[in-house]
């Protein structure tokens, strides 16, 4: 290379750096050469030096082509310096593949509490960097890397919602006519799917598209009706027989022809109150429907007001007036409570909700103190309450502080020689057929009095005295099985669970192979699966 840019060879050759500078650049923006191979050609003569320089065609190729969806956030009118982005890109990744990592060994015994994001909110490089090289995580090929694709999830949703956070805020703020109802529910959804892709400008051309619906069957009821103009929808129309046309039309449209329905069925499906979920499904409860339907009226010059009735939410036609203005579970309460605290952060009786919330499942603990202190001070009659609460969120945090590390089980321990599966195997389960993925044995039932009562493990040949698994399985759900009721799963498939990456690293096509925080508490258990793998599926598949 050197020789060559030194000049015409022997032969009477044209060396690379007598070539024109268009033609010089389109050999070095090839995609077989990488950023390491640029920053030598750079670094052997002048006229290659300028020819990479980092403000250059090169760089930027350089940077499209590792990491294309980035360059949405630049603009071509801006001077960037490629060369810093790319080193800075680079930096990044190379830190979110550390944060990711340690999370693992960090939280493998509790869910992440929210404190645990704490060195992500000091990230020293841009946000959308670090965020890009989660998204590169997610999406690696294949079956393997799924604990760190589980807590890349984990990392990207609390950043998502993050950002969110501070445009609901910035939102809240607005004064109220410059606060748009669908904008609102879109923040709202886009907060409870963070990793969903979400947007308002996508939401609001499906609402245009539903008015331009509503548009042609106007137009064939009266031509000229001041809602077809152009500009309709920034002047209210005054005359109520027009107003009513409006509504007919609308009501054709999202009932007859769309086919918009309340869901009766099932009243409390999350999907329902999601706005992107309820363009797609057609369904809908009457706040999310009347979000929508409000939101289409006004862009046709008729105004409706939000009535917050007791147990119902109704829409209010002003006629012309002027009107009043007015587990999965688990993280939706929590995400609802998030967000009605940001808005009303000094509501006592959602605050004690909270702290109950976050005592039960047995996270952030010091969390849990501040909330009931900030109760104490607004609202010094709930002491008793709070002094519970405190009392045992003390204790919890003790009881944390004692723990000297995992529980490690050894198989060849002789209180565990009835124990006959090991982690990461494909099991059935003889009772109720559900394929689930062990994660975690115990040589007898470990659960309460109550729980063996209410599960009537008393019922079972064996009883509670028998080995107990925990299952993850294919419904997403968590279980203790009794090993009486377990099987070989004739036909091992992967089990589409949300936890499985906590748990295990890669899925073989026949078993799961646990992750180095699972192996630490059983270290025994690898070599059986293998061998009990090698026995029952004869194929080999490992």
């Amino acid at each position: 290379m050197a020789a060559e840019a030194a000049g015409p060879g022997s032969g009477g050759g044209t060396g690379l750096t007598d070539l024109p500078g268009e033609l010089l650049e389109l050999i070095l923006c090839c995609d077989v050469l990488g950023a390491a191979d640029i920053g030598r050609v750079s670094c052997t003569c002048r006229r290659l030096r300028e020819a990479c320089q980092p403000r250059g065609k090169v760089w930027r190729e350089r940077f499209r082509l590792r990491w294309p969806s980035l360059l949405k956030y630049y603009s071509h009118s801006d001077s960037v310096s490629w060369l810093e982005e790319y080193k800075a890109r680079h930096n990044a990744g190379l830190e979110a593949q550390r944060i990711v990592a340690s999370f693992s060994k960090r939280f493998f015994s509790e869910h992440v509490p929210c404190d645990g994001f704490s060195d992500i909110e000091t990230l020293g490089c841009p946000s959308h960097f670090f965020e890009d090289e989660l998204m590169c995580i997610l999406n690696m090929e294949g079956r393997k890397g799924l604990t760190w694709k589980y807590y890349a999830k984990k990392i990207l949703y609390f950043l998502r919602q993050q950002n969110i956070l501070k445009n609901l805020k910035e939102y809240l703020q607005r004064p109220t006519e410059r606060q748009s109802f669908l904008e609102g529910a879109v923040l709202i959804d886009q907060y409870c799917n963070p990793l969903s892709d979400i947007c308002l400008k996508s939401v609001q051309a499906q609402v245009d598209d539903i008015t331009d619906k509503v548009r042609k069957v106007l137009r064939t009821k009266n031509p000229r009706h001041p809602s077809l103009a152009s500009k309709a929808g920034e002047v209210l129309i005054p005359e109520v027989e027009l107003q009513r046309q409006v509504l007919d039309a609308m009501n054709c449209v999202l009932y007859e022809q769309l086919k918009y329905k309340g869901n009766e069925l099932d009243y409390y499906n999350s999907l329902n109150s999601y706005i992107h979920q309820v363009l797609i499904r057609r369904t809908g409860i009457p706040i999310s429907l009347s979000v929508l339907y409000l939101t289409i009226a006004r862009q046709l010059g008729v105004k409706l007001e939000p009535v917050n009735f007791p147990s119902h939410f109704l829409l209010r036609w002003c006629q012309g007036k002027e009107g009043e203005s007015t587990d999965q579970s688990y993280q939706l309460l929590r995400d609802s409570l998030d967000l009605y605290l940001a808005m009303y952060p000094d509501n006592v009786q959602h605050l004690m909700l909270q702290a109950r919330l976050y005592f039960h499942l047995g996270i952030w603990p010091e969390k849990v103190l501040d909330i009931l202190q900030h109760i104490q001070a607004l609202d010094p009659s709930q002491h008793g309450a709070v002094g519970y609460l405190v009392q045992h969120t003390l204790e919890h945090i003790e009881r944390r502080k004692e723990e000297l590390g995992p529980e490690v089980k050894h198989r060849s321990d002789e209180k565990h020689k009835e124990v006959c599966f090991s982690i990461g195997l494909i099991m059935k389960h003889k009772r109720y057929g559900y394929n689930c993925v062990i994660y975690g044995w115990d040589p007898a039932c470990m659960m309460g009095h109550e729980w063996i009562r209410n599960m009537n493990v008393h019922s079972l040949p064996h009883g509670p005295h028998q080995p107990f698994y925990n299952v993850l399985v294919e419904d997403g759900s968590c279980r203790y099985a009794a090993q009486e009721n377990l099987e070989y799963n004739s036909e091992p498939r992967e089990i589409p669970h949300p936890d499985i990456g906590r748990y295990f690293s890669e899925f073989t096509g026949v078993h799961y192979l646990a992750n180095t925080e699972l192996e630490i508490r059983y270290p025994e258990d690898l070599e059986l699966t293998r061998a009990t793998v090698q026995k029952i599926y004869s194929s080999g598949k490992e």
